[in-house]
């Protein structure tokens, strides 16, 4: 894998242009409970993708790794704190950094979020910038993807999955968990009334604290196991987008 930010021009151009993956995580500074640092969803969408990274190996595709975009669409947060963008903001700043990445040589651009307030925005950056550029583009939110007879994650907020996933990777980061309340009635945005429903109600993370669930649940050991999960089907979602695309906009299609 090639961070970008730790090579010179020329070598990441020369890497769009054999085809590798330019690989852009997404992330949010908000509030986390009070317990979890405002970085978490940052912190752990880089860490899923370095381990992906590393499974992948020098038998993968060959991979450009972004730095982390640490800023989201978090309004629902601002209750207590974040640093938000509009979702017209971020939908700009994606658009700008997909143009960017295209005039830079990439042909082959995944995006892989970490905030779930992101998700519908990732997902149509990728179809805007298909529709205007040559290109070839994934998204997708890494606890969404699943493994062969795995359901998908519903990792919830500053709960048991998010806080062992940084126990494993940033131990020093997480702080005590105050006692868990099961809010009364339960906040309908994590757990709707019917399946393939989206419900929001006016105040209902202020009201529910900021926690969808009991982080006194979590550990390193279960975080590691999450982990190498997440990063698992990550690095099997990156090897079938480059075996789809290869044909197409990979290092031997023609330009």
């Amino acid at each position: 894998m090639i961070r970008l930010d730790q090579r010179p021009w020329r070598e990441v151009r020369a890497a769009g242009e054999r085809g590798a993956v330019a690989v852009l995580p997404v992330g949010s500074q908000e509030q986390h409970s009070e317990h979890l640092p405002m970085g978490t969803d940052t912190l752990l969408v880089e860490a899923v993708v370095d381990a992906a990274a590393g499974l992948l190996g020098d038998d993968g595709p060959e991979l450009v790794r972004l730095p982390a975009l640490p800023f989201g669409h978090s309004p629902h947060h601002l209750f207590a704190a974040a640093v938000s963008l509009s979702a017209t903001t971020l939908l700009a700043v994606l658009d700008d950094a997909l143009d960017s990445l295209v005039r830079s040589g990439f042909r082959r651009v995944l995006l892989v979020n970490g905030h779930a307030g992101n998700d519908e925005v990732v997902r149509l950056a990728v179809k805007r910038c298909a529709e205007r550029t040559d290109v070839a583009l994934g998204a997708c939110s890494y606890w969404t993807l699943a493994g062969p007879g795995e359901p998908p994650q519903s990792p919830g907020h500053a709960g048991w999955f998010e806080t062992s996933l940084l126990l494993a990777v940033h131990p020093d980061l997480v702080r005590a968990a105050a006692p868990w309340r099961e809010p009364d009635p339960p906040a309908l945005f994590h757990r709707s009334p019917a399946p393939g429903l989206v419900v929001a109600r006016h105040g209902e993370w202020e009201r529910v604290g900021g926690a969808t669930d009991d982080a006194g649940d979590a550990d390193a050991e279960t975080g590691r196991s999450l982990l190498a999960a997440r990063a698992g089907v990550l690095a099997a979602a990156i090897r079938a987008f480059d075996e789809a695309t290869a044909g197409s906009h990979g290092p031997a299609a023609p330009r």
